[in-house]
């Protein structure tokens, strides 16, 4: 739970972030109809500022952008089974996950859609099965607890740092938009798909956390578990034993797994679809493209060797996520940014983007700078863990512009972009 935040300002957040997430799928949708094609920012970016932040975009999904997400994930996988089977390495277990997904999505196209939407409807499973037994046995009046830390006015900063994780768990809003092409109408089906899944979890997500507000007080979310909720287990967990029973939290527990086993899976399919993008277009290795008919096979199984080598790597994974949330709300409001571009442009080149996206583009735009000051650069000042300071972004970021410098140095001569 939260020091300073009350359950109206916890729950308005997330109402928030709904709005902002919504904002960025209208403002997605119009990019994607000027520009059907696969490949996310590394192709957007590219079309409506400048290759150069294109590639940035390319190589930021490359090295980080999704295989750190598929790590960490799989590594939280490993821990929460750990804790059930104190045997269970947790690495080794997130590397079994990694490559059994890679194998999944390698394989072939029909193979790849049917685990990934399997997992994702054992994913919907789960989560609805938490909202029913917070609907049956949970409180549903409204909470009137405070919060400990009652310092007098609106908790802005304690409000914009909560505001940057939850756009950090709205993230995969935009996630059709890496495997456009695959789509039979790309400017019409995208956009849909993108708006009825951000509106799905926008309403899950309001309704699950209605449920912690509603059955957890800040002073009781860590009682009873030696001060480790964090580490050990989830406040999933925590209100399942309250609700519940400590066997359905057991239960809980193992079947969340399902729910990082989806992410994962979703990332596994989305990420390669950029490498293949560059590699159509020159960037990387020809190998990395995708055959008609068939999955990017190499770029599968490159997301799933850099998934593996952070997991080894990493001291500890799940630090790395604050600066790569900072990195992928950044090239999301550029990418927004690059409509209003597309709007001046007086050739006409990419078509007008509607007064509706600019609008959304424009909010979203606007929030960024908020959100990563207070939720990253603020909120972790004087964090003693080396990854989550917030000179680790800007290491990133400069590791980046190297090594998209030398990219775009080395390959722009034969890049292959249509007019």
């Amino acid at each position: 739970m939260t020091d300073s935040q009350g359950p109206g300002t916890i729950l308005l957040a997330w109402v928030v972030g709904a709005v902002l997430a919504l904002c960025g799928v209208v403002a997605y949708s119009e990019v994607a109809r000027l520009l059907p094609k696969s490949g996310g920012e590394y192709q957007y970016l590219s079309r409506l500022l400048h290759p150069f932040l294109g590639y940035l975009a390319g190589w930021t999904s490359l090295l980080i952008g999704f295989s750190a997400p598929i790590a960490v994930d799989a590594y939280s996988a490993g821990s929460f089974v750990a804790k059930l089977m104190p045997w269970v390495d947790p690495r080794w277990f997130g590397v079994a996950l990694v490559a059994l997904l890679t194998v999944a999505h390698a394989v072939g196209l029909r193979t790849s859609a049917r685990v990934q939407n399997a997992l994702f409807v054992l994913k919907v499973i789960v989560l609805l099965g938490f909202v029913t037994v917070g609907v049956v046995a949970g409180r549903w009046s409204f909470p009137t607890w405070s919060p400990t830390d009652t310092a007098p006015g609106f908790p802005t900063e304690a409000f914009a740092g909560s505001l940057f994780w939850i756009a950090f768990a709205f993230s995969g809003w935009n996630a059709a938009v890496y495997a456009a092409e695959e789509f039979r109408d790309p400017a019409r089906h995208v956009p849909r798909a993108m708006l009825v899944g951000c509106g799905a979890v926008a309403l899950l997500y309001l309704v699950l956390n209605y449920v912690f507000v509603a059955n957890l007080l800040p002073s009781e979310d860590l009682t009873g578990w030696g001060g480790k909720v964090a580490s050990q287990i989830t406040l999933g967990h925590v209100v399942m034993d309250r609700l519940a029973g400590p066997a359905a939290a057991r239960v809980f527990s193992g079947v969340i797994v399902v729910l990082f086993l989806s992410a994962m899976s979703a990332m596994m399919l989305v990420g390669p679809r950029v490498y293949a993008a560059m590699a159509a277009d020159g960037v990387l290795p020809a190998a990395l493209r995708a055959k008609e008919g068939k999955p990017p096979m190499l770029s599968v199984v490159l997301q799933g060797v850099l998934a593996t080598a952070i997991i080894f790597l990493g001291r500890d994974v799940r630090d790395v996520l604050g600066a790569i949330g900072a990195l992928l709300v950044i090239f999301a409001a550029l990418t927004m940014a690059g409509l209003f571009r597309a709007a001046l442009d007086k050739t006409g080149r990419l078509g007008k983007p509607s007064k509706l996206s600019l609008v959304g583009a424009g909010v979203y735009c606007l929030s960024v700078p908020w959100m990563v000051y207070f939720g990253f650069f603020k909120a972790n000042a004087w964090d003693q863990r080396p990854f989550m300071r917030p000179h680790m972004l800007l290491l990133w970021a400069g590791l980046l512009l190297i090594v998209t410098s030398v990219a775009y140095a080395l390959t722009r001569s034969r890049v292959r972009r249509p007019a």
